[in-house]
């Protein structure tokens, strides 16, 4: 996809504690009455939806919005028995917010720019070599294990570099902060980099806890 080819105005879907990134695929189940309205109509045009994590201020049902989210299109879609969507969502392009739309339907709606983020576009191939990931894998698995997370290590190691990168990142056990500081890393080493500092500290915090017990 081209970025002229994004749309400027678009659909966002506020989810807490959870991010995607361009070229990762996220299941989604839909049961909100406004959620429903906005794949409804997201169906009926371009398929792109907005994801973005809500600030803990604003209002409760209209939370302050993180400035960076990523943009995603609807790939399948399946309507259930009780009237849930079961989607797939592709990770196309991260954005940032330009202005609220105001609008007369249920989901909130705002005009982005994704000036930022051309490169998401691009198909890339960086020079960090797996090797380089074992550190971080070893942590990663200590701390899933830690917090009864289950993950199929195989099959991430199965996935390209950027892929596994960002997998992790996505389905990492860390707050709403730490995701929203990986989904704005520039670029695949930075988040690298920035996945290190935050397990880090979570290691340490182990450590601290062990030694104080």
């Amino acid at each position: 996809m081209k970025k002229e080819d994004l749309p400027k105005i678009i659909p966002v879907f506020p989810l807490s504690n959870f991010i995607i990134f361009p070229r990762t695929t996220v299941p989604l189940n839909i049961f909100e009455p406004r959620y429903i309205q906005m794949i409804d109509n997201s169906m009926k045009s371009d398929r792109m939806i907005g994801m973005i994590q809500p600030k803990k201020t604003g209002e409760l049902k209209k939370p302050d919005l993180h400035n960076i989210g990523c943009a995603g299109k609807i790939t399948s879609f399946n309507e259930t028995e009780d009237g849930r969507y079961l989607i797939i969502l592709n990770g196309v392009c991260r954005f940032s917010i330009v202005d609220e739309i105001n609008n007369d339907n249920l989901y909130r709606e705002c005009e982005v720019k994704y000036e930022d983020f051309s490169s998401d576009l691009v198909e890339k191939t960086d020079d960090i070599k797996f090797s380089d990931l074992k550190l971080i894998f070893q942590n990663l698995k200590g701390l899933f294990k830690k917090q009864g997370y289950e993950i199929n290590w195989k099959e991430i190691e199965k996935q390209s570099l950027d892929q596994t990168i960002n997998t992790l990142s996505m389905a990492s056990p860390f707050s709403l902060e730490e995701k929203q500081v990986l989904l704005e890393s520039k670029d695949l080493n930075l988040r690298k980099k920035k996945l290190e500092e935050i397990l880090n500290t979570y290691i340490l915090d182990n450590f601290n806890n062990k030694t104080l017990q």
